[in-house]
């Protein structure tokens, strides 16, 4: 765990994918072709927590939705990055943007798809419930399944490597 520290202290941008990670993967369509998708609320706090200190967010997905647009705005992300079918171009603009070395960044994914990304980045972080390939090139792995306060354990490890989330915890006393 202590090398999981010491690469999770160096990290200041947190990417996340978002079905299968920011949800449980589930995908309900309506009639009108409209697309719905459940966020957990733990993990919202938990990504408002990191960013306060200091940690931006972002992600990057293969579909395009509303909703997610909708959602991170809410959370105050602005870096979404939307239809990426090659994850790693968007992966290379965000960098770009940021100004960011790779290894600055960490990566939550859950299947073969975040893989290109994932191998690039400081650090892998897969789901609990991520498929077997990605679980076996994570850096680390949540105790939480995707969209299930999978990403609110992330939030809480990278906090706990900053030397802030026992602060964090004991502001809500």
């Amino acid at each position: 765990m202590k090398d999981i520290y010491t690469r999770a202290a160096k990290i200041e941008l947190l990417i996340f994918d978002v079905d299968g990670v920011l949800t449980d993967g589930s995908l309900f369509l309506g009639d009108d072709g409209q697309e719905y998708k459940a966020f957990h609320s733990q993990d919202g706090h938990g990504i408002k927590m990191l960013q306060k200190y200091g940690v931006r967010c972002a992600i990057i997905t293969g579909r395009t939705s509303q909703v997610v647009e909708h959602r991170m705005r809410n959370l105050g992300i602005d870096l979404i990055y939307q239809g990426q079918e090659n994850k790693l171009e968007g992966f290379a603009h965000l960098l770009e943007r940021v100004g960011l070395p790779a290894e600055a960044v960490a990566y939550m994914g859950d299947d073969v798809v975040d893989l290109p990304v994932m191998r690039k980045v400081g650090l892998a972080i897969a789901v609990s419930d991520a498929h077997p390939w990605v679980l076996r090139h994570a850096h680390w792995q949540t105790p939480r399944a995707g969209g299930r306060g999978a990403a609110r354990d992330a939030c809480e490890m990278l906090m706990d490597a900053r030397g802030v989330l026992q602060q964090e915890m004991e502001s809500y006393l």
